[in-house]
């Protein structure tokens, strides 16, 4: 594996181009192939053992395609499956939760870190066992937020509405006092600035997508794979289904223009 290999990124869907962005901001030099699985999603009302599967499917192709390390960009294939998927390569496996818990451990004053994300992610309890790992006397309050994903696929970023639903779902956060809040969820950063008028200057966003580009970044470092590519870097953009909707969405997600997508049927 050379160091001007891709770094290989997947989601259930094309929430995950918010990991694939910040990795592209800041590791600017490095090629990103993404894998949306598009035909599937979403994958929270999925069996673990259904999420573990698609998975290996999806981290296979992707190691076909060459890619040096791959990033995992989806919580609930994260909470299933990262195990499992760091048991069977041979490249470094990197999660979206891992990255966001350490970020909330040293961002918390009072030690009360909140977590909202899909009802699947939420269920899984992957935050709370990530958190507790790093600081067992954590006080906890997860919330998920079902409603959000929609809103962001709609385009309402910064519409009335959402902020009305974003006041009822943060309501409880506000009334317990947590001083740090994980977006446990990649379409959440599209929030970020609704969510942090509603709670205020006080608590502090925690960014997954965010935090697992610095990680993606620290991993690569290690393994001597950071890429300097002199030419540039080359992207793709791969999806299971409805190439059509991947580019029309596609250009919020990532901040930037997707110049194509590729369709790739697996299962």
């Amino acid at each position: 594996m050379t160091a001007e290999a891709p770094v290989g990124i997947f989601d259930s869907g094309i929430g995950g181009l918010t990991v694939a962005h910040a990795v592209m901001q800041q590791l600017p030099r490095e090629s990103v192939t993404y894998f949306g699985d598009t035909a599937r999603v979403p994958y929270g009302p999925k069996s673990p053992e259904t999420v573990r599967r698609y998975s290996l499917e999806i981290a296979a192709f992707l190691v076909e395609q060459q890619v040096k390390t791959l990033v995992v960009a989806c919580n609930t294939a994260t909470a299933h499956a990262l195990p499992l998927l760091r048991e069977r390569l041979t490249i470094p496996v990197i999660g979206v939760i891992e990255p966001g818990a350490r970020a909330a451990v040293r961002a918390t004053r009072n030690g009360h870190v909140g977590v909202i994300g899909t009802a699947g992610t939420i269920k899984s309890g992957a935050y709370e066992r990530a958190l507790r790992a790093l600081e067992p006397s954590l006080r906890i309050t997860a919330r998920a937020c079902p409603l959000f994903v929609p809103m962001v696929e709609e385009g309402w970023v910064d519409h009335e509405a959402t902020r009305l639903i974003a006041r009822e779902y943060l309501a409880p956060l506000q009334s317990e006092e947590v001083d740090t809040l994980v977006l446990g969820c990649t379409h959440y950063p599209l929030l970020k600035h609704v969510i942090a008028d509603v709670l205020g200057p006080d608590v502090t966003l925690i960014d997954s997508a965010e935090e697992t580009a610095r990680e993606t970044a620290l991993v690569l470092r290690d393994q001597r794979l950071t890429a300097h590519n002199p030419a540039g870097p080359a992207h793709r953009f791969i999806a299971s289904d409805d190439p059509l909707m991947f580019l029309q969405l596609g250009q919020r997600f990532l901040g930037d223009a997707i110049d194509g997508v590729e369709v790739k049927t697996l299962g």
